[in-house]
Formats: C-alpha cells, sequence, structure tokens
C-alpha cells in the first residue's frame, strides 16, 4: 500500500467536504441570475463567502474567490502594483525576499518585463529568515509599491514573522501582500489582526479542492483587475463563480482552522520523530530550514543528503511505495536546483541532495517508521549513482 508523506503538494479530499462540495454541484443557477434559482445559488455561494471569511477572521466583501493560489497571488502582486502606479501613491520597487514561490517570483518577473518593475531581493539567513529589520532599511527609499513574502516557506517550512513585517511597512504607507497557502490550517492565519493588504491561500492544501482558491483584499487596498467582464467580486475577479467551489473550500478551511491546534500538536510530535530518526538513520543528513518549533511548519521535514541527487532519492522511495517530493510540486520534473536553498546559502552540489517529506491529517506513526526503514539503503543506491552527470548505474 503506497504511503502519501506529500501534504505541502497537495493534501487528499476530506471525506466531509467531499460530501458537501458534490451536495452543492446540484445546485442549478448562475448566482448573477435574477430569477429565484439564481437567488437561490447566490444565497450558497454568498454563505460559503461568510464561512470562510470566518475561517480566515477576514469580512466577507475582502473575500474574492479564484482559481487557485497561482491566480490569487498574480492578482494581488500585479493588481496593487498597477494600482499603485497608476494612482502614482508608489514607485516602482517591488520588495521580495529571496526564496518565494514560482507563483511570486515570476509574477515578478513578469512585471519587471512588461511593466518596468524594479525588482530587489531581500536576503533571507540559512533558515529562510526574513529579518524584519531589512524590510525596514529597504523601504528608507520612498519608491517602494508593495511586499510580498510567503508566510511560510513552502519548500523548507520555515514561518516568517509576518505581523511584524506588516507593522513596519505599514509605517511608510506601502502595502504587503503574504502568500498563506502552504501556512493556512497549519500555523494560525489571522488576516484581521495580521495588518496585511492582501493575502493568498488555496483550498487544495487543507483538503478541499484542486482549482479554487481565494484572494482576501482588505477593505482599504486597492487592486487593478486581471480579468474584465461583469464587475463580480468587487470589479476584482470578474466571471460567473463557481459556488461548489467555493461550499467545498469553506467547508475545508473550516475545519482545517476549527482542529489547528490538536492538528499542530500531533504533527509536530510525528516531525520531530522523522527529523531524529532521518538523523539517527543517515548521519550526514542536514535539515534545511528552521530547527523544529513554532518557527516551522508542523508537517515540514527538509533535508540534504551528501553525494546523491534527490531525484534519484525520490524515484528509490517512490519504487518502495512512499510519496516524497524534492521541493515545490509546481517545479516537478525541472532539473534546476531549488533556488530556495540556493537563497539560504546552501552549496550547489549540497542542494541537489534535497528531499522533503509532508505531513497531513492522515500520517501515522506506522508512516513515519516505514519510511525510516527504507530510507538508509534509498540514500546509499543514491549516493552510488552520484549526481545527475554520471551514469545512474546503481538506480538499474
Amino acid at each position: 500500500m503506497a504511503i502519501y508523506l506529500d501534504h505541502a503538494a497537495t493534501t487528499p479530499l476530506r471525506p466531509e467536504v467531499l460530501e458537501v462540495y458534490t451536495r452543492a454541484l446540484s445546485v442549478t443557477g448562475n448566482p448573477s441570475s435574477i430569477h429565484g434559482q439564481g437567488q437561490s445559488a447566490k444565497r450558497v455561494l454568498e454563505e460559503a463567502r461568510e464561512q470562510l471569511a470566518e475561517a480566515l477572521n477576514c469580512d466577507p466583501v475582502e473575500v474574492v474567490f479564484t482559481s487557485g493560489g497561482t491566480e490569487a497571488v498574480n492578482t494581488a502582486v500585479k493588481g496593487i502594483y498597477w494600482a499603485r502606479t497608476a494612482g502614482a501613491v508608489g514607485g516602482r520597487r517591488v520588495l521580495l525576499p529571496g526564496g518565494e514561490h514560482h507563483a511570486t517570483v515570476d509574477t515578478v518577473a513578469w512585471l519587471e518585463a512588461h511593466e518596468g518593475a524594479r525588482i530587489e531581493e531581500l536576503p533571507i539567513d540559512h533558515e529562510a529568515r526574513l529579518a524584519p529589520e531589512s524590510v525596514g532599511a529597504a523601504l528608507e527609499d520612498e519608491d517602494a509599491a508593495l511586499v510580498t513574502l510567503l508566510w511560510a516557506n513552502n519548500e523548507v517550512g520555515t514561518v516568517q514573522d509576518v505581523v511584524r513585517i506588516a507593522a513596519i511597512a505599514g509605517e511608510s504607507g506601502v502595502p504587503v501582500h503574504a502568500d498563506a497557502v502552504a501556512a493556512l490550517g497549519y500555523v494560525p492565519v489571522d488576516f484581521r489582526s495580521s495588518g496585511l493588504a492582501a493575502m493568498s491561500v488555496s483550498a487544495h492544501k487543507v483538503g478541499g479542492p484542486v482549482g479554487v482558491g481565494a484572494l482576501v483584499l482588505g477593505r482599504s487596498a486597492t487592486a487593478q483587475p486581471l480579468v474584465h467582464g461583469g464587475g463580480q467580486q468587487r470589479g476584482i475577479r470578474s466571471g460567473t463563480q463557481d459556488v461548489a467551489g467555493a461550499v467545498a473550500f469553506a467547508a475545508a478551511a473550516t475545519l482545517a482552522v476549527g482542529g489547528l491546534d490538536e492538528r499542530a500538536t500531533r504533527l509536530s510530535g510525528l516531525r520531530d520523530r522523522l527529523i531524529g530518526g532521518i538523523r539517527d538513520a543517515v548521519p550526514g543528513a542536514v535539515l534545511r530550514g528552521a530547527p523544529a518549533g513554532a518557527s516551522r511548519l508542523p508537517g515540514n521535514a527538509h533535508f540534504t543528503f551528501p553525494g546523491c541527487d534527490g531525484d534519484s532519492l525520490l524515484f528509490l522511495l517512490d519504487m518502495a511505495g512512499i510519496s516524497v517530493s524534492t521541493g515545490a510540486a509546481c517545479q516537478a520534473g525541472v532539473a534546476d536546483v531549488s533556488h530556495v536553498l540556493l537563497a539560504m546559502g546552501v552549496p550547489e552540489q549540497e542542494a541537489r541532495g534535497a528531499l522533503r517529506v509532508s505531513l497531513g491529517e492522515d500520517t501515522s506513526g506506522e508512516d513515519i517508521e516505514a519510511l525510516l526503514r527504507v530510507l538508509p539503503e534509498a540514500v546509499a543506491r543514491a549516493q552510488r549513482a552520484g549526481h545527475a552527470d554520471r551514469v545512474p548505474s546503481a538506480l538499474r
């Protein structure tokens, strides 16, 4: 039986969510229609918006449903940038830490190539932590359009001091967007008390369906839309809204937030057991990211293994029936070394041996033991194969 330890990529659809999702799929009517069935669909949609807003601690009007986290990030970063530059209230600098998710990195690169944005990459330390003081120093020049950062790093699991960073940027009148896709359901995510202008979240990371996300855009924040036509959702995201997807996301987020403390405690125990077991089984393995504790996602264990490629390890563990990853799933199949590890100062040769194990709702102690049983031999075989510039005969 396969063991799934890649919850940071996506989580299984929760049975309770599947039930409400399939029931909502039978709802007939466009929520923008004014007839009875349309208004019934709208009622279901708005109840879901209210439910999700409660889980995120924001106002329902601030919730903009999207097709996923990537669209939410694009809408926030491009939309706020366009609004700030069009209104001449901000400069053209976009500040972001090193090691951000490619949804942000590629969006900002597009703004640089097509809209005249100037990217300023803020340094992160060897644990992938952004020092709030570095944000303040970067904002001394009054030409910043926005700051954007991960609430929690999707690869190495480090949790940032979002509230402090938002407060510092707020003193300069610069809006902050946080990608909270990896954080939601694992650490407390409270939009109202965060000081953020915008926040992105996604359903499939918390037991909801793929293809549903949300941008939380504060009442006082201004963003230009990516998609025009219809003017739905404050005009920020036009188009017929996915009622069933909204219902499923709201249900999944409510379950995730409601059981957060218990889940975090259980996953932290399993994570610490896993980290200790890997260190015992493979003494040369190096834990990357923040030390185990409140500053690290409870279900994240990210290691580099010397003398081998993470892809080789992934392949060997997959053959043993265990699913893990080498980093962000959106980069799967791409031979590039993790830009997150490089931004942390990890030498490229070491960064090539990366492996991320991420735990979730259905992870058990038996799953951890199964991985630890096969890992030493997998590492030994991968080390015999060496790096990708050698013929991996040891894998045959």
